[in-house]
């Protein structure tokens, strides 16, 4: 099986975040012990496990060093970007995953559609879950809310991007709240008002990910979030910077259609090529 490290939502090498591919020679994933330790070897939050139907079709697996999730925004851009500059992949195809069939835009930049997104519930006692960021007394103007858009993320706002980024975040305290309201990840957000949508962090120590550069499911999630609330149109398009405090800003770019659809994408840059000799 051939694996590779690629950066995505940059284009320049060792910045964005990073995922590891792995592209399958047959048609059946291997067992999922193994696709476990692959992932658990190459240390990336996540590693995408391709399957390649034709030019036009491919499955898709994802996995986090502790387990497997159902989807991977950054992970889809990276693979995707890959399979482009392989020559396998162009222009729209299908991507099965977990979460549902989605539509892929396959090219220098990559857009993926992301599942319907939904908000899940409200949390109305935030006091712990700031706490957990280091932050105390903060009364949020905006909801607390778990929403979907692949995978749950708790939305948690704050008053301005210093605080953003001089957040002290209790892991384990984090990872114990994210598991009691069922989801994935805090995203943590503030306005800049300096030409990107909101500036973010994402911590998801949960599934072995203290903090994520660049979360392509989450900010799908974070667009909708921010429509609900009336900050966006019905239709809209959305940057987002991340992974700032990590030394690797990301952009993310998000798209909302008439249709209600939410987009997600941007480029990639290719690291490392290796052969695991396994499986």
């Amino acid at each position: 099986m051939k694996y590779f490290i690629v950066d995505a939502f940059t284009d320049q090498p060792f910045g964005g975040n990073p995922a590891g591919v792995v592209l399958l020679d047959g048609d059946t994933f291997p067992e999922e012990r193994l696709m476990l330790q692959i992932a658990a070897e190459l240390r990336y939050s996540e590693t995408a496990f391709i399957r390649r139907h034709s030019e036009k079709e491919f499955t898709i697996r994802y996995f986090t060093p502790a387990a497997e999730v159902e989807l991977c925004g950054h992970a889809t851009i990276a693979s995707f970007a890959l399979l482009h500059r392989m020559g396998l992949a162009s222009g729209l195809c299908q991507c099965h995953t977990l979460a549902g069939d989605l539509q892929i835009e396959a090219g220098e930049r990559v857009m993926m559609q992301m599942a319907k997104p939904r908000i899940v519930a409200t949390v109305e006692d935030t006091e712990a879950l700031y706490k957990a960021l280091g932050v105390s007394g903060y009364r949020p103007t905006m909801p607390v809310q778990i929403v979907y858009s692949g995978l749950p993320d708790i939305m948690l706002p704050l008053p301005d991007v210093a605080t953003l980024q001089a957040l002290k975040p209790d892991m384990e305290a984090i990872a114990a709240l994210t598991k009691r309201y069922d989801a994935v990840s805090f995203h943590v957000f503030a306005f800049g008002n300096d030409g990107f949508t909101a500036h973010v962090r994402d911590f998801a120590p949960l599934y072995g990910v203290p903090e994520e550069s660049a979360t392509g499911t989450a900010n799908a999630a974070l667009t909708y979030y921010l429509q609900q609330q009336g900050c966006l149109d019905s239709e809209a398009e959305c940057t987002f910077l991340q992974g700032e405090a990590m030394g690797r800003p990301s952009v993310v770019a998000t798209s909302v259609h008439a249709d209600g659809n939410i987009y997600v994408g941007g480029t990639a840059a290719i690291v490392a090529e290796g052969r695991l000799m396994v499986g």
